[in-house]
């Protein structure tokens, strides 16, 4: 067992047994050296009552599942992070890849400067309609914009916040979507400085895209996550409940959910081996033809470029680190 933990990525879990896999598999592929000796990385999947394959697919890629009765992403996260034993704590997704030097980019970061509590950062929607896509680069277009003149990270996406550990506060599991993004940036905010690392994307799904412009224009954004965030916050409790979880079939096979798709997502060498064995086989790399919904996913990236985010640290070299740190 690592006698350091330098990160604990945090996936809140529900039925995620078409995407969970991808998730996984990129965080595998995680280019990250631990940040000195001893260190290394976790990755806690929280199932928050899933009834699908999604808890033993994550166990049988190395992760360390936990149980979260409670339902609601807030709750998920509350008890992702208080089961966290990194410094820095990751908020991520199921239904999100990770480049292989996302991680790596993150502790750059936070080693600019010990005054840094939180490196925070956009997601980029990898399939569904143009129209989303183009919403999101907007979006986070306009957040990036907004930093750069004010030095205010004003948002950021729930699959791209890193914490210190000791920096958090908690989770108000009074609220639900936008509770672990725009409530959990108000209180970083507090804590000390925010660093919105634009260069340092996610890819994530858009499948709550595929419901139309209209839904999303009238129902999912103004209702399920600026009133709902709203009327909760100022009320103090769950007035309003979670928008309807939103799942799609398989996220590459198309099968159902309920079959568990860690052959289909998996590279052939994946594919052949045991699930008992793909946690200490050391064979964690997919081919990038894995993971087509994810086009954006930059699998073959060069080495990290220190000026990205680090002006003082072009001297980086690429971490060395190729598997996933299973700590138990």
């Amino acid at each position: 067992m690592a006698d350091k933990i330098r990160f604990s990525v945090v996936i809140p879990c529900f039925n995620e047994a078409g995407y969970v896999a991808d998730a996984l598999l990129s965080l595998q592929k995680q280019d990250f050296d631990g940040g000195g000796p001893g260190g290394g990385f976790e990755v806690i999947v929280v199932d928050n009552n899933c009834t699908d394959d999604t808890a033993q697919i994550a166990r049988d890629l190395g992760a360390r599942v936990v149980t979260e009765p409670e339902p609601g992403v807030c709750n998920a996260r509350q008890r992702g992070t208080l089961e966290a034993r990194g410094e820095i704590v990751v908020s991520a997704d199921a239904d999100t890849v990770y480049s292989r030097d996302w991680l790596s980019r993150i502790d750059a970061a936070f080693r600019a400067s010990d005054d840094i509590v939180a490196v925070v950062g956009p997601c980029e929607y990898a399939d569904g309609p143009r129209w989303g896509r183009t919403y999101g680069r907007a979006l986070f277009g306009a957040v990036n914009g907004v930093y750069k003149l004010t030095g205010r990270a004003m948002y950021a996406s729930a699959t791209n916040i890193a914490f210190r550990r000791d920096a958090f506060t908690g989770y108000d599991t009074n609220l639900t979507q936008g509770g672990d993004e725009l409530d959990q940036l108000r209180r970083l905010r507090k804590r000390g400085r925010v660093v919105y690392a634009h260069a340092n994307p996610t890819f994530t799904s858009g499948r709550r895209f595929t419901r139309g412009l209209g839904y999303n224009v009238f129902v999912s954004l103004p209702v399920h996550y600026l009133l709902t965030y709203g009327v909760n916050r100022i009320a103090g409790r769950r007035v309003l409940g979670s928008a309807p979880a939103f799942r799609l079939p398989s996220a590459l096979s198309g099968t159902s959910p309920a079959v568990s798709p860690v052959s289909s997502l998996a590279s052939p060498a994946l594919s052949a081996a045991s699930p008992a064995s793909l946690a200490v086989s050391g064979i964690t790399s997919p081919s990038r033809a894995a993971m087509p919904r994810y086009p954006g996913y930059r699998d073959d990236l060069d080495p990290i470029q220190g000026d990205d985010l680090d002006p003082g640290r072009d001297d980086l070299e690429p971490a060395r680190s190729d598997g996933l740190e299973v700590v138990r």
